[in-house]
């Protein structure tokens, strides 16, 4: 565990940023994630009970790329899309169907 300079949280040693403050250990500042997009969504850790941190979009398929025709058959194969949601405290991650 490694402790937050800006707030005095404890931080878990594989996390750069701090989930109290958003604190960033690589760049010693205080990040602004207003700009970035939330998903359309405010959804809090069932563990922790802080927020969720949106982490993108993610698109996913079934089934293996056979072979030299691997990218051709990509457009026969059923692809899901997920949003992806990460608990900066405890790592926990959630995948929602997107919001349409």
């Amino acid at each position: 565990m490694k402790q937050c300079p800006n707030c005095h949280e404890d931080i878990e040693d594989g996390f750069e940023i701090c989930w109290k403050c958003n604190y960033s250990m690589t760049e010693n500042q205080v990040l602004d994630f207003s700009d970035i997009d939330d998903g359309g969504r405010k959804l809090d850790c069932l563990r922790c009970g802080i927020p969720l941190k949106y982490s993108g979009n993610f698109k996913f398929h079934e089934g293996t790329n056979p072979g030299i025709f691997g990218n051709l058959f990509e457009i026969f194969m059923n692809r899901e899309s997920f949003d992806l949601y990460i608990c900066p405290k405890c790592g926990k991650v959630e995948f929602y169907t997107p919001l349409t």
